[in-house]
């Protein structure tokens, strides 16, 4: 305890991190008699006054510090493992009404897909704080072209803009079947494009197959080698 309470510094709702509620933990309070003075008033000033907020998806990843693997926070507090801004990302063909864009037969290509086998590296978690849907045409279905192509808003794919799609992670809903139609951003100046900030952000930890499933009503106007890009953005922890 006393070796993790040194690396609390970096982050806000330090507490929750370290899995305690309040200051009357026994292993707290020993670990609090065996410190200086000074490190022992600091340390308490730290669990116990108001934090300067953070910003963006970190202030969001701190507020469910509580929920992340006792593994990855123990990282945390060691300084083995820090947060970072990330978008995972998946890019696939779209050959029918049903896209899959993590399977676990997936391979990690750079270009193509950030993950493999449809799962987060050891030791990183996820915190989702939105999600982009970008959409283009490749000019044929090679890889280099596939990731040569450039992808914009999905308003020019109407029968994608009016599919749906749902998010999950070890078979737990992040996301249900919600309308691709959130994803339409043209009029809005202030947001990238192709981009969904979700009001209800979760953690996605390692080793829990994440499930991001597109369904369109039809294929109407659907060229050939049209490609969807998919994004999660938010923060993780990464060595």
């Amino acid at each position: 305890m006393l070796g993790l309470l040194e690396g609390i510094d970096e982050y806000n709702n330090a507490g929750a991190l370290l899995g305690l509620e309040g200051l009357d933990n026994d292993e707290l309070l020993g670990a609090l008699r065996q410190m200086n003075p000074l490190q022992r008033q600091k340390t308490i000033n730290k669990l116990t006054a108001p934090p300067v907020a953070s910003k963006g998806s970190r202030a969001e990843m701190e507020k469910h510090f509580a929920e992340l693997p006792d593994h990855i926070r123990e990282g945390l507090l060691k300084g083995e493992l820090r947060l970072a801004d990330t978008v995972i990302y998946s890019i696939k063909p779209v050959l029918g009404l049903t896209t899959k864009f993590f399977e676990t037969q997936d391979d990690m290509e750079k270009g193509l897909r950030s993950v493999s086998n449809a799962k987060l590296q050891r030791g990183q978690a996820l915190l989702v704080s939105g999600i982009i849907m970008l959409a283009g045409v490749s000019a044929d279905a090679t890889k280099a072209k596939v990731i040569g192509t450039a992808y914009d808003k999905i308003e020019t794919f109407p029968a994608i803009a009016n599919g749906e799609f749902s998010l999950k992670a070890n078979k737990k809903q992040i996301v249900p079947d919600t309308s691709n139609n959130v994803f339409k951003t043209s009029n809005m100046n202030m947001v990238p494009i192709g981009y969904y900030k979700l009001a209800n952000p979760r953690i996605i930890p390692d080793d829990v197959q994440i499930e991001f499933t597109m369904e369109l009503g039809s294929m109407e106007a659907i060229a050939a080698n049209t490609h969807v890009f998919v994004g999660l953005h938010g923060t993780i922890t990464t060595p």
